[in-house]
């Protein structure tokens, strides 16, 4: 029997270490991370409504809905799709925009797993995924929804298990130009490729780190900041920075000392997604 409304979570991500191997002719980056699920992140509500229409609430300001990627997601899906009715999406958003935490990706990976149970695609996670890749080449790992490595342009996926850990993660009131640090000439570009097995003993660094912190004054005070508590480390092109923490009340001791400038949060690394969690506990 179709269903009609769903209540999912959208998580967040963090790169736990970012290296790029090489430059493709077509102006795109290869390169090798590795994406780790937090138990922390947006909630998307969805409901199919009478009609055509797709109505997404509230507006993000700036960003009209055509290029919403939570709007294109489900247009995706309409091709497909089994039974009439447009959406009604309501998002709660908590993730910074911007920040390296993968926010608009993971709300647009939900937003494809939802119209697909909604209207009845029948896609597969292959299908979902593939979609998900021409939207953004992070996608892909929220659609699948496990703690992965990654290649390419982050579109081939290997799921891998790394040892649970608490996470800070310290949002500095900074915006960092995705589009500007890939483009940039100082941006490390020839990091040798190295196999998981290689990486994985490995001490991990992200080769965008250096020069946002020249770039982008304020990500250089929030990573000496968190460099008091644990090794920072800044996550995608930024300007979110974490440290990771053995326990729960090692992170909490950290976020309580908080500059009152900055925000962040306290969240645990999983090996499988919220979303995939809470689509097996709706299956029963």
């Amino acid at each position: 029997m179709s269903i009609d409304h769903l209540l999912l979570p959208s998580p967040a991500k963090l790169n736990l270490f970012l290296y790029i191997t090489g430059r493709r002719p077509d102006g795109y980056h290869d390169l090798q991370t590795l994406f780790l699920m937090l138990d922390h992140g947006d909630q998307l509500e969805f409901r199919r409504i009478p009609g055509e229409e797709i109505v997404l609430e509230p507006e993000i300001p700036g960003v009209p809905l055509e290029d919403n990627l939570i709007y294109r997601a489900v247009m995706k899906l309409k091709p497909h799709r089994k039974v009439s009715g447009g959406l009604w999406i309501g998002l709660r958003k908590v993730l910074p925009m911007g920040g390296g935490l993968g926010g608009g990706s993971s709300n647009a990976a939900t937003a494809l797993v939802a119209a697909n149970r909604l209207w009845d695609c029948g896609l597969d996670e292959d299908a979902l995924a593939e979609l998900g890749c021409g939207l953004g080449a992070d996608v892909p790992v929220f659609v699948r929804g496990r703690t992965a490595f990654a290649e390419g342009v982050g579109e081939r996926l290997v799921p891998v298990t790394v040892p649970g850990k608490w996470y800070l993660v310290v949002v500095p009131h900074a915006h960092v130009s995705t589009r500007e640090v890939f483009c940039h000439p100082d941006l490390i570009r020839n990091t040798p490729r190295r196999s998981w097995e290689q990486l994985r003993d490995l001490g991990w660094n992200n080769d965008f780190e250096p020069l946002v912190r020249r770039l982008c004054p304020e990500v250089d005070s929030a990573m000496n900041w968190l460099d008091r508590y644990g090794k920072a480390h800044l996550t995608g092109t930024g300007a979110c920075v974490f440290a990771e923490f053995a326990s729960a009340e090692e992170a909490q001791a950290a976020f309580r000392a908080l500059p009152p400038s900055w925000s962040g949060f306290v969240a645990r690394g999983l090996m499988s997604s919220p979303l995939q969690e809470e689509l097996a506990r709706q299956a029963g």
